[in-house]
């Protein structure tokens, strides 16, 4: 059993990072119930069910929010929760009447985990936007690409799922303490652009300190220095390099047939460029595979850029056991990993919503539930 056995979490089915911030909390053995539209939303990128991995591990009902039912049957399950996750635009909650002035009245410790791109107050808060939008006003986008290229969209792991899903989980872990030593339960405001911005603080920092120019590609860590680049190889396929340290650096050049000596201050930026037209030219004379044979296991910070098919069959991952089977479909096993509280094997999403009887065996009695059933206009 995993390490939030025993907690119970109330999900209003949202989309991007607040079904990954529930994900995240049912894989680690909290019991998770998804209350989700009796009609599909239209929002997101559409898919069959059992190839929505961050739908995983939980429970799903259909209830229509808008009717007298549906709602008092939330609060309801809102009294025998732990928490609450949300991902509406501001104000939805509220006039539906599931704000957290209500929910906390109902149960004072609960923790109410609320998910938006912008936040819940200031003069976006309540425009629509994508994780590329987000992540563009903090300015994290404009550091990522290449000289003279556009920046970079880097897929949605830098808002939806990095400032945005873990900043969530971690908000309520944090509130769950308090709420142990408090008995009182709060509001977890999630804020994809305030997550985005806490991630960026050390890239800030450089950014500050005169170590990071504003000139995209031309940095450390933005493909603009030789020692920290992917390179081509001779079948077409890329190879990381990652050598910020000189013992790292030297020993890469040493092991490419170069002379580390002739190099100078790996740090001068004006000889990145030529430096780095040597070392492509060098790796282009093997294969990918071979680089990868002939590095072995020397501390030069080399890796295969692995295509996504390949992953899941690299020694390593093999190793650990980095993949899980569900239903046929490999996929990324619970992390992080624990020594004593193991969570259990992930369970695939639901293709159909459950019954009353089913999702809710775990939060109501038997009797109650069969009176909520009857209550109920909408289909469940």
């Amino acid at each position: 059993m995993g390490p939030l056995f025993g907690m119970k979490i109330l999900e209003l089915a949202g989309i991007g990072p607040s079904p990954l911030a529930a994900m995240l909390l049912a894989d680690l053995g909290a019991t998770v119930v998804r209350i989700d539209r009796p009609a599909e939303s239209g929002l997101g990128i559409e898919r069959p069910p059992k190839y929505n991995f961050s739908l995983r591990n939980r429970k799903s009902i259909a209830l229509d929010l808008k009717s007298e039912a549906g709602r008092d049957l939330v609060l309801r399950l809102v009294e025998e929760a732990d928490g609450l996750i949300e991902g509406f635009r501001p104000g939805v909650m509220e006039k539906l009447s599931l704000g957290p002035d209500i929910c906390l009245a109902r149960n004072p410790r609960l923790v109410y985990g609320r998910m938006t791109g912008w936040g819940q107050e200031g003069p976006l808060a309540k425009s629509a936007g994508h994780d590329l939008n987000y992540i563009a006003v903090t300015g994290v986008l404009d550091m990522i690409g290449r000289d003279g290229q556009p920046p970079t969209p880097p897929l949605n792991l830098v808002g939806d799922f990095g400032g945005g899903a873990l900043y969530l989980a971690f908000g309520m872990l944090a509130a769950f303490i308090e709420s142990k030593q408090s008995g009182n339960g709060q509001v977890v405001d999630a804020a994809i652009v305030d997550g985005v911005l806490s991630l960026a603080l050390p890239l800030l920092g450089l950014h500050a300190a005169g170590q990071w120019n504003d000139s995209r590609g031309n940095n450390i860590l933005d493909s603009g220095a030789y020692f920290y680049e992917v390179y081509k190889c001779a079948d077409e396929k890329w190879i990381s390099v990652a050598a910020i340290e000189k013992k790292f650096h030297d020993l890469l050049l040493q092991m490419l047939g170069l002379d580390a000596s002739q190099y100078g201050d790996r740090f001068d930026r004006q000889n990145w460029n030529e430096r780095k037209r040597l070392l492509a030219d060098r790796f282009m004379t093997k294969t990918r595979d071979e680089w990868c044979t002939l590095f072995g296991d020397a501390d030069v910070c080399v890796a295969p850029v692995l295509g996504i098919a390949e992953v899941a069959h690299h020694p390593h991952m093999k190793s650990r056991e980095a993949f899980v089977e569900i239903d046929g479909i490999p996929q990324p096993a619970p992390a992080p990993r624990f020594s004593r509280s193991r969570p259990d094997r992930p369970v695939a999403p639901s293709i159909d919503k459950e019954s009353l009887e089913t999702a809710l065996s775990e939060w109501l009695a038997e009797d109650e539930i069969k009176l909520w059933k009857q209550n109920l206009t909408m289909p469940v």
